[in-house]
């Protein structure tokens, strides 16, 4: 049996139990076990009517899809980095958690630590996520060739650790309290930080591990050549495994150059996505990541138009996962709504999207995990938009087979076409939404953030007409899609990547 871990003290054995109840819990207050919940009644008849109904001018739909002119300011391009010292202080691990966006800003991170101390970085090691159940590794998301050889020059890096140090397993931290675990980085730490605190542990064990590591270093006051090595991280080393990168081009052809149903489709992915190259009538479409999962509706605390049973599900998913102690839950519906603290539902993306001038010619791509509430709560939106896809509908079977249940494939596969697609939305502020923003940001690429104050007013305006709706939404969203702002003290270089990863043309 495993010992205590030393993080919290809970065994792995009641994780395992915790995992197995919130697993029972979570299939007993599913729609399945409250028919109600399939039964979803638009929130917004009104404006919907009138959506569906709309007719966008060809000015309005030719400018929504334009692309965003230069604004100045171009990816750094960085000199050649400076030789590496000849000896390395030793080794350093890191174990990070979380889902794949926020994984990806450890990774970062863990490269800019190994510069500060000058230590050779052993490719992280990603945590078994405990919601997903997923255990995709390093190797398994990224190319891990590419990431080694695009940073060579700046540090050094081994998939792993040599034989005199095969012992330092996660297994091996859990089951003690060991000398070579630092567990007391703070959030945000300085370089000088690492300086004080890990590099004697190197010089002293030739290693280090680092858990928890996730955010574990400073956006502020670090030197310029750490930041812009983090960026090169972020925006050149990072990629996906190569069959990530194939099936999300052959969903990209897809989209652009429809021809048919994922029945339809071979999975000779390269040669589909060469022929679409060469056609000249390519079509434009929008990825909407559509973050409305249980979690987040729960503990928003918001009314989202189930009825009662959609209520009572929700207060007693919030009781056991967070022993009812969130924030949002001393406010009114109203008070959340008009503070923009309510994440939208499928119906009101749609709604958003509408107004600003897409029709229902707009090929959508839904880039989400479980939508809650399911096809019931999807069918408003599909109704305004009826060409959207998804990995299941634009993908066969074969194909989807390679990531089925991967739960970082999946978002990575979302992510790659994401980045890609002339325009991007997130209906919430979340890391996928972050990290997005950012790398679009980098690339100058239209990417419309939705201003959610604005749009919780209107929501709550029950007699608002389409016309004065659809006024507000665009004037409340001109300056929201993709124009860039510089990044504040404390906020993230991989969501603001101005100044930091950038320079003025």
């Amino acid at each position: 049996m495993e010992q205590a871990h030393p993080c919290g003290g809970a065994t792995l054995v009641t994780l395992s139990f915790a995992l197995l109840f919130f697993s029972t819990f979570t299939h007993a207050f599913s729609s399945a076990a409250y028919p109600e919940l399939n039964h979803v009644k638009p929130r917004h008849s009104r404006l919907l009517r009138s959506a569906v109904q709309r007719e966008t001018p060809t000015s309005q739909l030719s400018e929504i899809w334009s692309p965003l002119e230069s604004q100045g300011w171009k990816p750094y391009v960085e000199n050649k980095p400076s030789a590496l010292p000849e000896k390395s202080e030793g080794y350093i691990q890191v174990f990070l958690d979380g889902g794949l966006n926020q994984q990806r800003m450890g990774i970062c991170d863990a490269v800019a630590v190994a510069k500060i101390l000058n230590a050779t970085l052993v490719i992280p090691y990603l945590e078994l996520n405990p919601v997903w159940r997923d255990s995709s590794s390093f190797l398994d998301i990224f190319d891990v060739d590419h990431f080694i050889d695009v940073l060579k020059d700046d540090i050094s890096i081994v998939k792993e650790l040599p034989e005199e140090y095969s012992w330092s397993t996660r297994e091996y931290y859990a089951m003690a309290i060991r000398e070579t675990r630092i567990k007391a980085a703070p959030v945000h730490a300085s370089a000088h930080w690492y300086l004080e605190n890990v590099l004697p542990v190197l010089q002293s064990y030739g290693i280090a591990a680092i858990s928890p590591f996730s955010h574990r270093l400073s956006f502020d006051n670090l030197p310029m050549d750490i930041q812009h090595l983090r960026c090169k991280v972020n925006f050149q080393a990072l990629t996906f495994v190569p069959h990530i990168r194939t099936l999300g081009d052959a969903l990209i052809s897809r989209l652009r150059y429809p021809r048919g149903s994922a029945r339809e489709m071979g999975s000779n992915y390269l040669q589909e996505v060469t022929s679409a190259v060469d056609s000249k009538n390519a079509g434009k479409f929008v990825v909407l990541h559509l973050r409305f999962d249980k979690d987040m509706a729960a503990h928003s605390a918001c009314d989202f138009g189930g009825g009662k049973a959609e209520k009572w599900a929700l207060a007693k998913y919030r009781q056991v996962i967070w022993q009812g102690r969130v924030l949002n839950s001393q406010f009114t519906d109203e008070e959340l709504r008009s503070q923009g603290r309510c994440p939208m539902t499928p119906e009101e993306v749609g709604l958003l999207l509408a107004a600003l001038g897409f029709d229902n010619s707009t090929r959508l791509y839904l880039a989400s995990h479980k939508v809650y509430g399911g096809e019931a709560r999807i069918s408003t939106l599909r109704e305004l938009f009826p060409l959207m896809e998804d990995k299941k509908s634009l993908a066969s079977s074969e194909e989807r087979s390679l990531i089925k249940g991967k739960a970082s494939l999946l978002a990575a596969l979302d992510y790659y076409v994401g980045l890609h697609s002339d325009i991007f939305i997130s209906a919430s502020p979340g890391n996928m939404h972050n990290a997005l923003v950012g790398h679009r940001t980098y690339l100058n690429l239209k990417t419309i953030r939705p201003n959610m104050a604005l749009m919780g007013q209107l929501f709550l305006n029950k007699t608002i007409e389409w016309s004065d709706f659809q006024d507000a939404v665009v004037e409340g969203h001109q300056n929201r899609q993709g124009q860039l702002r510089l990044r504040k003290p404390k906020q993230s270089i991989y969501t603001y990547p101005a100044p930091d990863c950038m320079c003025q043309a």
